[in-house]
Parts: structure tokens; sequence; C-alpha cells
């Protein structure tokens, strides 16, 4: 299923690049039109039916005078099944990052996605930067909507936030899913993983021209580069998307993750864990799966995803979603060290 999805991605980006070229060259004569974005809107739709299929609709929440959260949630909840969170990194909105998550995860449970502050419409004009804060903020949004036990997947950055969120609230998080997070990592593996990659952080992470955005996903992607047939217009209108709302916020948050605190502990989890990594993962390199996994002890089990990158969410959903549904659901279906 994911070589044909992977063939399908190269055709469509292809054939996409090729119409989007066509349409620009016919519009070009209007100069009104030609400044308005003309694609990322389209598929930005296209997303939220596919979560709207999934029985979810967008909702915001007002946690006080300074902050507002938006989610995604279910239009109605089933009591049969259990509550899921889904917590996104960068590179977007939760939509844009859970895609190939929400169809086959809604089957099996109530899915809860909020976007973090700053991304897509969550906001506050509060000065805290931190994972503790974006961890309380999307509780109090679970509260908003009624949900007293979840368990909580988590990628990347988010998966800082969830593993905050875990610890802070161990008596509504039940089990906890992180995919290729640096969470635990030193100042010194921090330091020697940045000079590895070359570019600097912010600018990786909140790309602003189409190279920028490139670098980010050849970093990210093993098997292949969704955007490798795409013009550099069409990039710089998902970068406007993405990265041109509340950006001196998101460089803040940046900032904070990558400071030297002496005070940043990571408590051993209560919960039983499954950690997710692609073993070419280049952000967050497989050692940084198997240091965690000895920090967490016992109750904590890693799965490797062979050939997949940083992105496993989008580069290996299949088995991804496969995983996540065995650990919670703990069906009986075995699980292998690697798939």
């Amino acid at each position: 299923m994911e070589t044909l999805r992977l063939c399908f991605h190269n055709l469509l980006s292809f054939y996409l690049s090729i119409i989007s070229t066509l349409l620009r060259w016919l519009l070009s004569p209007l100069p009104t039109i030609k400044r308005l974005p003309l694609f990322v809107p389209f598929i930005d739709a296209y997303v939220s039916l596919l979560f709207r299929f999934s029985n979810l609709s967008p909702c915001t929440l007002d946690l006080d005078d300074h902050t507002t959260i938006h989610f995604w949630a279910p239009n109605h909840r089933h009591f049969n099944k259990p509550n899921l969170v889904l917590i996104h990194g960068y590179g977007g909105d939760a939509k844009w990052q859970f895609m190939y998550q929400v169809r086959p995860l809604a089957k099996s449970f109530n899915l809860y996605i909020p976007d973090l502050m700053f991304f897509g419409k969550s906001y506050t004009t509060r000065t805290e930067r931190s994972e503790e804060f974006q961890a309380k903020c999307v509780v109090e949004g679970l509260n908003g909507l009624g949900v007293k036990k979840c368990s909580m997947f988590a990628i990347s950055y988010g998966g800082f936030v969830g593993y905050r969120m875990a610890e802070m609230f161990p008596e509504m998080v039940e089990k906890v899913v992180i995919l290729s997070s640096g969470v635990g990592c030193s100042k010194e593996q921090k330091e020697e993983q940045l000079k590895k990659i070359g570019r600097d952080p912010v600018e990786l992470l909140i790309p602003a021209k189409p190279e920028d955005l490139h670098v980010l996903v050849n970093l990210s992607i093993y098997k292949y580069n969704p955007f490798k047939w795409a013009p550099d217009y069409f990039l710089q209108e998902f970068i406007d998307m993405i990265s041109s709302s509340y950006l001196k916020e998101k460089q803040e948050l940046v900032k904070h993750l990558l400071a030297d605190r002496t005070d940043c502990i990571w408590p051993i989890l209560t919960q039983e864990t499954l950690l997710i990594w692609g073993d070419k993962d280049r952000v967050f390199p497989l050692m940084f799966g198997h240091q965690l996994q000895r920090h967490l002890g016992p109750r904590a089990k890693l799965e490797v995803i062979k050939n997949t990158g940083h992105a496993a969410n989008i580069e290996s959903p299949d088995s991804v979603n496969a995983l996540i549904r065995a650990f919670i659901l703990q069906k009986t279906m075995e699980i292998n060290g690697s798939i």
C-alpha cells in the first residue's frame, strides 16, 4: 500500500506541476489574479474534507481572556471507542500533518486534534513559550470538550509537548505514543546534531523561501520528495500559509526549545509508552530513540520502521497507524522490533 502511495505521489506531483504551470501562464496577463494564491487553498480545502469525512469538525475554545485554542473534535463521541489525542510538530498545522492518520484512526478512536499555540487558529497574548504551557493549553481544551481520559500520539516537537502533558497530567493520559522526537537529548547532542544539519534551526523549521522548504523536506523524508516537481510559486504559497502568521512567536518557540536550560528535567513517565522511529531519521537519529527508551525503562518499547525518515507519519503511514492501534487497543497482532 505504501509503495502504491509513493508512486501515486510522484505522478500526482508531476502532473500537478504541469497543470499549475499552464494555469499560471494562462493567467499571467491578469495581474490581479496572478497575485492570488491558486493551488494551496484548494488542497487545504480538500484536506479539511478528509477530516470532516472522518467525523471531525473544527471548534475554537477560549481558555481565558488571553488564550484561544483550535481543535478538530468528533461530531458524535462513541463511548465504545477510546479517546486519542494527536499532537503535531513543526511544518504546518495539525491538519496538514495528520492527513494520513485521521481516516484510519477515526475507525478505532474518538480523535481530538489540537493546533498548538501559534499554529493554525490557536493563539495567546501571554509570553510563555514552554512545552509545559503548550501542554496545559491542550489539557484545558480537552477539559472544555469533556475529555477525562485519553491516550496520546505526538510527533517531533509535539513529542516534547506530549511528554510534558503525560508527566503533568497522569490521571488523564493513559498511554503515550511518541514519533521521532528529541526528548531528553543533552545540550551537547543538540549542538552536534545542528552541526551535522548545517543550517540555522529557526530558518530550517520556519522556511521563508522555496529553497528552505526543499531542505526541510529532503531532511525529513527519505523515500521521496513530495515537492520534487512543484514550481517555486506553489511552494511559496504553501510557505505563506503555514509560516507567515505568528512568525515571531514561532521563532521564540524554537529558541526556547533549543535553549540551554539547567532546570530542564525529563522525569520517567508512569504510562506505558511506545516510541516509533524511522531508521533513516536525519533530524533525530535512531540513537535518540534508543536513548529515550533506556531512560523510560521497561514500560517503554521502541519500534523501528525500515527505510523511513523523520516524517514517518507521512512516509510510512500504514505502519505508523497499525502500531498505534495495536499498542493502544492491545490487539493480539504481533508487533516485531522492526517493520
